[in-house]
């Protein structure tokens, strides 16, 4: 790769870099004990997710898996149960699909060049130059969304960062900007600089050490940049959810297909509608249902979609005659919970109905 160039002609790395120094973060869980796997995990984790919501989750993912090889050895059902809550369980699917492939041929460490860690299952070129910057100090650009947004309004790029021309224009402009040295600390100014000061809205122009020399601001335009993604109408899709009840209160789950929304977690049966419910039951558990009551539907709002949520509570006259156990079944109790991945929606929906249930009983 070249140095910088002239897209750092207004001397963004060295700005970044002495005001990284004064106001940046530095105490960070993944900034102790830097490896490639650490900040690995905590990139990941990153990805549509805020820093305060994922501190917590690093650091008992890292109790759990604190090399690489435990992580490649754990069972998928740990590492969900680990990440619930989470969200965007692909994540963690393609963690844990990654090392075991990089424990099986790749000596069981990831490995320090890029087009290897791009071979990787869930490491685009932007998480790939974090882990070798970060970790190695190896001079590789990165681009996640604080930094589109800084380069952005720094050089006034319009037009929507998702099209193939402007992302272009963005790496040229993250590679001529990236340094020679201190890169690890580059990489986290301008990370920090867009989470903290250049933000999405109510950016604080005052306090950028990029102020006077950024053309968004020159120009009156801050807060129109980066250009948003072209409107178009949210689908909506629905999902009828049973809460299968046994007499002893405990409810069924349902481990879903390890794709799609929610892949490889524990769930509550997805129902074609209510009124299957009943041939549902004689079909799947081979008793009849005392009784049926539909519950306030849940909207969840996913990247792509929102999901209208029917939760019906289905309560069963006595215990299941065919056997509901297994790798796909699970009767799960709330007041000693199995260590499974459910969503948080999903779990919610127990915990709020569950009690109830247990009241009752």
């Amino acid at each position: 790769m070249s140095g910088p160039g002239e897209s750092d002609r207004f001397g963004i790395a060295p700005a970044l870099l002495q005001w990284w120094d004064v106001n940046g973060r530095k105490d960070l869980p993944w900034q102790q004990d830097v490896t490639p796997y650490r900040v690995w995990v905590s990139e990941i984790m990153l990805q549509q997710t805020q820093v305060a919501t994922v501190v917590g989750y690093f650091d008992r993912f890292m109790q759990a898996f604190p090399r690489l090889v435990d992580l490649a050895d754990a069972e998928t059902d740990h590492v969900l149960h680990q990440w619930s809550g989470l969200g965007y369980y692909a994540r963690a699917r393609n963690l844990h699909r990654s090392a075991g492939i990089v424990r099986d041929t790749m000596g069981g460490e990831l490995p320090a060049d890029i087009d290897q860690l791009v071979s990787l299952p869930g490491i685009g070129r932007s998480t790939a130059g974090a882990i070798l910057s970060l970790a190695l100090n190896q001079r590789q650009p990165i681009l996640d969304g604080n930094v589109k947004r800084v380069l952005a309004r720094i050089f006034a790029i319009e037009g929507w960062p998702g099209s193939s021309r402007v992302a272009k224009l963005f790496w040229d402009h993250a590679e001529r900007c990236t340094p020679d040295q201190r890169v690890a600390h580059y990489t986290q100014a301008i990370m920090d600089l867009g989470a903290s000061v250049c933000t999405r809205s109510k950016p604080q122009c005052c306090q950028c050490p990029m102020s006077g020399a950024c053309a968004a601001e020159r120009l009156g335009i801050v807060g129109d940049l980066p250009t948003r993604r072209p409107r178009r109408e949210r689908p909506k899709r629905a999902a009828v959810l049973g809460l299968m009840v046994r007499p002893d209160g405990t409810i069924l789950l349902e481990k879903r297909a390890g794709f799609g929304i929610w892949g490889g977690l524990w769930g509550l049966p997805e129902i074609d509608c209510i009124d299957a419910i009943p041939d549902w039951c004689a079909h799947h558990v081979g008793v009849a249902a005392k009784s049926i009551q539909s519950q306030a539907t849940v909207l969840h709002r996913f990247t792509h979609f929102d999901l209208e949520i029917q939760p019906v509570t289905v309560r069963l006259d006595k215990d299941p005659e065919r056997m509901m156990d297994g790798d796909q079944w699970l009767w799960y109790n709330i007041r000693q919970p199995a260590r499974v991945g459910i969503a948080a929606p999903v779990s919610r929906l127990i915990t709020e109905f569950g009690e109830s249930v247990w009241d009752e009983k």
